[in-house]
């Protein structure tokens, strides 16, 4: 820390020595000031003069008034302003005790704002001024008279500079830390959002693949000693769901790695141009799926088709999972309009179905999927049985231009 910056801490400590040090310093100026006249005959010479006592104790009123002039600011500019006027009507000669008045005046408009600082300033101005023309000893029109006139229009004007700086540099620091703030809380929801993300697609794939590893071994546990054939069939179903459930499970995982991370996953999201295989994984666990689609040559925004390949993956797993071994499932993905709109029927006859009763977290990731989209989701039970799965979701987003690719 520089000599400077140690010398402002140390004011900022102990403001009242330093208001007593000014005070000081005030005090020896104004008697210096009473004790010389100036000259302007021929040349610029200076002449001492003995001003009375009177003037000597006013002097001392106003220095000593300065020391608590940061606690009272007002109170000590009408002390000094008194002791001012009392001056200019009794001091002959003259002594320089509104020199008190101008440090009292520069205080006040530096710690109010500017219309007290107006208001302020020109009472005192008038007042001292006005005091000294009609009252004093001094022509009216005396170098003095306007030299009071001008020094406390120095003294507000100074204080209002110095106040502005001081907020303009309190607001900029205020800015600084604001967007500081920002940036932190921004960085956080970022990082909540990426979670949460992560955690969704987790539950999606797990839960999918689970529960197809699930059913096939318990074909092939029921059917192994009568149809072998079959059995390994199951067998290699199950292979086939556990390699795919590591897969996307390394693809996600991945996303935690650093970015400059060279083994991290470089495979694309999957979307509705995986359907498919998706419905055909289901088919294999012995869940009769019928597909419809009316979406030719959409072209879907990555997160838009990552979110309906996950609706319908978690859907088609309630279904397996809750709706009975005879249930049936229709999926239809149709274009309509500026939204895109994902349905998932079952006709399963199960009465408790837990994951569509709020005790599963199947539903709460697709609806915050399609809430992240500003889209709509709708989900509830059939009537006659069964249970329904609606999402409309935007194909485009509110800052999107042109023409529909459609």
């Amino acid at each position: 820390m520089s000599t400077l910056a140690r010398a402002r801490c140390r004011a900022k400590a102990h403001p009242l020595a330093v208001d007593a040090v000014l005070a000081a310093a005030v005090l020896v100026c104004m008697v210096a000031g009473s004790f010389v006249e100036p000259r302007h005959r021929d040349s610029v010479s200076w002449a001492l003069r003995t001003p009375d006592s009177l003037s000597l104790v006013l002097i001392a009123l106003g220095a000593v008034a300065l020391v608590f002039r940061r606690r009272a600011p007002m109170t000590v500019l009408a002390l000094t302003g008194a002791v001012s006027v009392a001056e200019s009507v009794t001091g002959d000669p003259r002594a320089p005790v509104a020199m008190s008045a101008v440090i009292a005046l520069y205080t006040v408009a530096s710690t109010t704002d500017r219309p007290t600082t107006w208001r302020v300033g020109l009472l005192t101005m008038t007042v001292l001024t006005g005091t000294a023309m009609a009252a004093g000893s001094l022509p009216w029109y005396a170098q003095e008279n306007l030299a009071i006139f001008a020094w406390t229009g120095i003294g507000a004007t100074a204080g209002d500079a110095v106040r502005s700086r001081r907020a303009f540099v309190q607001a900029i620091r205020e800015r600084a830390e604001r967007a500081e703030r920002t940036r932190e809380e921004e960085a956080r929801r970022r990082v909540a959002e990426e979670r949460l993300r992560i955690a969704r697609d987790l539950h999606d794939v797990v839960a999918h693949h689970i529960a197809l590893v699930n059913v096939q071994a318990g074909v092939a546990a029921h059917v192994m000693d009568k149809r072998p054939d079959q059995a390994k069939e199951a067998l290699a179903h199950v292979r086939e769901a556990s390699r795919s459930a590591l897969n996307e499970l390394r693809a996600t995982v991945g996303l935690l790695r650093q970015s400059g991370d060279p083994e991290a996953p470089t495979e694309p999201a999957p979307g509705l141009d995986r359907l498919d295989e998706l419905t055909g994984t289901f088919r294999n666990a012995g869940l009769h799926v019928e597909v419809a689609r009316a979406d030719q040559g959409t072209t879907l925004p990555a997160a838009v088709d990552l979110a309906a390949y996950r609706i319908i993956q978690e859907a088609l797993t309630n279904v397996q999972k809750h709706a009975g071994p005879q249930a049936k499932a229709e999926v239809s993905v149709v274009r309509v309009g500026p939204n895109i709109e994902i349905t998932v029927l079952d006709d399963g006859g199960g009465e408790d179905r837990a994951p569509h009763g709020g005790g599963g977290h199947g539903l709460l990731g697709m609806r915050e999927r399609v809430t992240a989209l500003r889209g709509t989701l709708t989900t509830g039970p059939r009537y006659g049985g069964g249970f329904r799965i609606h999402a409309i979701l935007p194909v485009k987003g509110r800052t999107s231009t042109g023409e529909d690719p459609a």
